[in-house]
């Protein structure tokens, strides 16, 4: 019994009940020897009302970044957060980045060149100077268009993860906006006809529809493969075709984001792909360098059939970084990695002309592209030594060389309306627009 009272006798209650036990004398219990009372009843939870229910509120989290403990685990997910914060109403140092540099409306344009397009008449009949140079790509650029719709805006798709959009002729800020969307290299830039939209692809496997006006992202069409080109169908702009590092065709739906149509065989990587001007048919070249066979290098496809119609159109062993359709008569070109540009028909069994073609200029390993002007009377092509050739299309001769960059010229494209005026772009990263004045000579901005 003694060791149960001392077990359960604290040392506060010794002290206490020591006192007592010294005033009741020696003939009475003492009170440490007393049983303990019960212990008291745990009382009813009172029931709360509906209202009550409602009313009860509990503090919200606190999602601010405490100091890291020593030797506790850290997520990737909570190192990212920690780098690159949300903004939140206790972080209101952040401030997300504007795609919007610049603006992209018509009435930043002078008055003498807005004329000009209006008009679309030659810039040396009204002695308006349309070169201009377009910096602010920090790598190579491997593409450049412009705008059917608005034509004093220029798209170009750059190694630097970024697609610009260039006011070419603003009194302003010329870059209007700069889209980051792409978390690697961009390869191809092309403008949508429905709305003032651009679809870019590149090394992240993914094509990107963005809203110009907006700076939004519309879409992600996302693949299994580095998307290495991309073409609307020219008889629906709903449609189109993308083309990658793994040989795999498919042609997209922009309102589903779905693939309609894919266009199997075993392909080496797609370099670039052309729909003819009526849509049936699609021509794709492909790099066959590794399997040794030259047959599959530029094969032309029945769009709807989802079938070749020849593989065996180009049989040199040269691989062709671009192709191109005549916008009129039934032939088109191939860029070659043999220094020369291709000529094959259009038509079954779509022959290569071998008395003919457009050489000077060099390639050398470089994916230098080629363009046909408006009316298809002029050939214009990229080079190696950074100048730019503009050969007859009939004769193939050529008829002016422009030094343009340091470096390799990638792309050059024709303007949609005015037939003397070209832009142009470089493995260094600068963008170009050229004019050609009265006396014929082709002007490169300073």
């Amino acid at each position: 019994m003694d060791l149960l009272n001392k077990a359960y006798a604290t040392a506060s209650d010794s002290d206490e009940d020591g006192g007592a036990g010294r005033q009741d004398g020696g003939g009475g219990v003492p009170e440490q020897w007393c049983p303990l009372p019960p212990p008291p009843k745990r009382l009813r939870p009172e029931k709360l009302s509906t209202s009550q229910i409602q009313m009860a509120t509990f503090p919200p989290p606190s999602h601010h970044a405490d100091a890291p403990i020593p030797g506790r685990y850290i997520s990737k997910r909570q190192r990212a957060a920690t780098l690159n914060p949300t903004p939140t109403a206790g972080n209101r140092s952040y401030v997300a980045p504007s795609p919007v540099k610049g603006s992209v409306s018509v009435t930043d344009v002078p008055r003498a060149i807005l004329t000009t397009l209006q008009r679309r008449t030659k810039a040396s009949q009204n002695l308006v100077s349309l070169s201009a140079a377009l910096n602010g790509h920090t790598s190579s650029v491997n593409a450049v268009q412009w705008s059917t719709t608005h034509a004093h805006l220029l798209a170009s798709a750059g190694m630097d993860h970024t697609v610009n959009i260039w006011n070419v002729w603003s009194g302003g800020q010329k870059r209007a906006c700069t889209f980051d969307y792409h978390h690697a290299a961009v390869k191809d830039v092309k403008w949508s006809h429905l709305g003032l939209s651009v679809l870019s692809c590149g090394y992240d496997c993914t094509s990107r529809l963005v809203d110009v006006e907006k700076g939004k992202e519309i879409k992600v069409f996302k693949e299994d493969q580095i998307v290495q080109v991309v073409k609307f169908s020219p008889n629906n702009y709903d449609l189109f075709i993308s083309g990658g590092s793994k040989g795999y065709l498919k042609l997209w739906d922009i309102r589903t984001g779905t693939v309609v149509h894919e266009y199997v065989r075993s392909l080496g990587p797609i370099l670039d792909v052309e729909f003819t001007v009526d849509g049936m048919q699609l021509m794709t070249s492909s790099d066959v360098s590794k399997s040794n066979i030259s047959e599959n290098s530029i094969i032309v496809w029945d769009v709807s059939r989802q079938v070749p119609l020849s593989n065996q159109v180009y049989a040199e062993a040269y691989t062709c970084p671009s192709i191109r359709c005549h916008p009129f008569e039934p032939y088109f070109i191939a860029q070659s990695h043999g220094n020369y540009i291709a000529i094959f028909s259009s038509r079954p069994p779509f022959k290569l002309d071998k008395y003919k073609r457009y050489e000077g200029h060099g390639v050398c390993g470089f994916p230098i592209k080629c363009n046909f002007s408006l009316d298809g009377n002029l050939v214009v092509s990229g080079s190696s030594d950074g100048c730019i050739y503009f050969y007859n299309s009939k004769t193939s001769k050529l008829l002016s060389k422009v030094k343009a960059y340091e470096q390799a010229c990638i792309d050059v494209v024709f303007h949609p309306a005015l037939p003397n005026v070209v832009a142009s772009c470089s493995w260094k990263g600068e963008v170009s627009v050229l004019h050609k004045d009265s006396n014929n000579n082709w002007k490169v901005s300073p």
